[in-house]
């Protein structure tokens, strides 16, 4: 956790630096932070512009280390209005377990999103998607676990000044050869006070090796550097025996400022 201060402020020094999109500041669209809550926005990122969510997590005490340290990393281009493509990587998992450390490179995974129905002032809106590990890793996992496969239903809303996000997962683990179903659920709930933005989350997964379940209570604070570049960090505590008992977090979401094509190219109406 030593490393997380020098993180964040290279982080902040690369950038904060002033940017130019090519029809001005003023055409960069918003980010769509997809981080730190584990609730994913159903939400698509803004068309044809490369979004990444990093960040660095230190966790204690579960069912396979003492303490764990990772770094992630999500990318995500949404390639029409109502199809976004995604991928998932761990680059940095260290790792101890009683008196032994252990340093990997964590799982990457591939997946998909589409809007099903796009929201607007009297109705919410809601995606689903499908993930799909691409590249396994020996590193410890947290409670949740690691899947195969994974089909998330995705709803958002802004509800009296407040924005939730539910999702609803269905995933497939395996171990020694053996398959079982996980179901997980979220609800994440924020509100903006003055340029923050505070969120608080209830989340649970099923343990099916474990026979047992995983529930967490998280809370997190956002801050908008710039309309595309924002911070954020917090904390997660588990609530159940088998959940790890303590996350704390670090990251940011940055959208790159340049679309990677012309505006009229997948630009219809969804």
């Amino acid at each position: 956790m030593k490393f997380a201060p020098m993180w964040l402020c290279l982080m902040l020094y690369v950038f904060d630096q002033p940017c130019i999109a090519q029809s001005g500041t003023s055409a960069v669209p918003d980010a769509n932070p997809g981080r730190p809550t584990v609730s994913t926005p159903a939400a698509l990122t803004p068309v044809g512009y490369l979004q990444f969510e990093s960040g660095t997590l230190f966790a204690e005490h579960s069912t396979e280390f003492s303490n764990r340290f990772g770094v992630s990393l999500v990318t995500k281009l949404a390639v029409l209005p109502r199809l976004e493509l995604l991928l998932e990587s761990e680059p940095l998992a260290i790792s101890q377990s009683e008196d032994r450390a252990a340093v990997h490179e964590g799982e990457v995974f591939a997946g998909v999103q589409s809007v099903l129905i796009s929201g607007t002032a009297s109705r919410p809106t809601v995606s689903v998607s499908y993930v799909r590990r691409v590249h396994v890793s020996v590193a410890p996992e947290l409670d949740i676990g690691t899947f195969r496969q994974s089909g998330l239903f995705l709803l958002s809303d802004d509800i009296y000044g407040f924005h939730v996000d539910m999702n609803g997962i269905v995933a497939e683990q395996t171990q020694d050869g053996v398959r079982r179903a996980q179901f997980g659920q979220t609800l994440s709930i924020s509100h903006p006070l003055r340029k923050l933005t505070i969120s608080g989350e209830i989340w649970h997964f099923s343990q099916p090796f474990e026979h047992s379940n995983a529930l967490g209570n998280l809370w997190a604070v956002s801050y908008p550097v710039r309309k595309n570049l924002v911070i954020d960090g917090g904390f997660n505590r588990g609530l159940t025996k088998t959940s790890t008992q303590w996350e704390v977090f670090l990251g940011f979401t940055y959208l790159l400022p340049h679309r990677l094509w012309s505006a009229h190219h997948g630009s219809h109406s969804p």
